[in-house]
């Protein structure tokens, strides 16, 4: 209810603050040409997040065809959008691939989420501190006490993890996830890679930010834009909302604002990325569609056995065996 709230309640009260006209010429301009462009980009963004997820998963052992984790990206990418907090589809999606008694499958869409998601956090906070004007207009002088907290919370969970006896299970998962990620990301064969694929997805994500800026009606020069762009997409990812509507809009608003352009210009940019957004993963309701008409009929063939978990998920990663030596 409090993500919903904030969704709709910041782009409701940017509208009344600073009048809808611009929203509505700017949803105006979006032409078949544009959803056109947001799909071509939501493929490479896509494909770019799947390919990282293939090679994380090769990391810790696992076989995974980049066809199949495509068509699972897609799918998770879309319920993302449309379901609160904004990571719901991933869950499916390590749910999905969980194998009991073999947890690789999904830490791995933990390893790789994560390290998408370290890398657009680690560009907005470059981006920001280049930009010291645009840091102040948007976090102020509370900046110092939010990091503080975040370094206490963080201080505190590691001395619990260290020193309490009921931390014990916690701490070896962890140890067990750092093992993983140390094969999914800190190999010389994966690191350049992961790096590389999450570039291109960010870029994917920059580019449609701009084409939303374009729609509507921002003429500002690309190394202005750029910056601007970015921290909408670093507010983004804050889980308190569907599909990031709210933190988005006041983020593009405020942004707009602090280096001297149109802060209604920023509130419009913002909702056409949100809709065109959601039209670049609608690839992924063909995806729910074909694993609905896919899935057996419980009450028309209530006496089939279950499937076995090795076919049952066609796009599912297939662990590597390795033969025991004799002796």
């Amino acid at each position: 209810m409090v993500r919903l709230a904030v969704g709709l309640g910041v782009p409701a009260l940017l509208v009344a603050r600073l009048g809808a006209g611009g929203v509505v010429d700017a949803l105006a301009g979006i032409t078949p040409l544009t959803v056109a462009a947001a799909l071509a980009l939501g493929a490479v963004t896509t494909i770019a997040g799947a390919a990282r997820w293939c090679v994380v998963a090769h990391g810790v052992g696992l076989r995974l065809p980049l066809r199949d984790a495509t068509a699972d990206a897609y799918r998770a990418t879309l319920l993302n959008s449309l379901l609160p907090a904004g990571v719901l589809g991933d869950v499916h999606r390590a749910v999905r691939h969980h194998r009991p008694g073999d947890p690789r499958g999904a830490r791995a869409v933990v390893i790789e989420r994560v390290a998408g998601q370290v890398v657009v956090v680690g560009v907005g906070v470059a981006v920001l501190l280049a930009q010291p004007a645009l840091l102040h207009s948007l976090v102020g002088p509370g900046l110092a006490w939010v990091a503080g907290g975040v370094a206490l919370l963080l201080l505190a969970a590691a001395a619990w993890l260290v020193t309490a006896r009921r931390a014990a299970r916690v701490r070896e998962a962890v140890l067990a996830a750092l093992g993983d990620v140390r094969e999914g990301l800190g190999r010389l064969r994966t690191a350049p890679a992961v790096l590389l694929f999450s570039l291109i997805a960010l870029g994917g994500l920059l580019a449609l930010f701009v084409l939303a800026a374009r729609v509507a009606g921002v003429d500002a020069p690309l190394g202005r834009l750029l910056p601007l762009v970015t921290v909408s997409l670093l507010a983004m990812s804050i889980p308190l909302t569907v599909g990031g509507w709210g933190p988005r809009e006041a983020a593009a608003a405020v942004a707009f604002a602090a280096v001297g352009l149109d802060p209604g210009q920023g509130l419009a940019t913002s909702v056409v990325y949100g809709v065109l957004a959601l039209i670049s993963c609608l690839p992924g309701a063909v995806v729910l569609l074909v694993d609905a008409l896919g899935r057996p009929n419980a009450r028309r063939m209530p006496g089939l056995p279950p499937l076995p978990w090795r076919t049952c998920s066609p796009s599912s990663a297939t662990v590597r065996v390795r033969p025991t030596p004799a002796g």
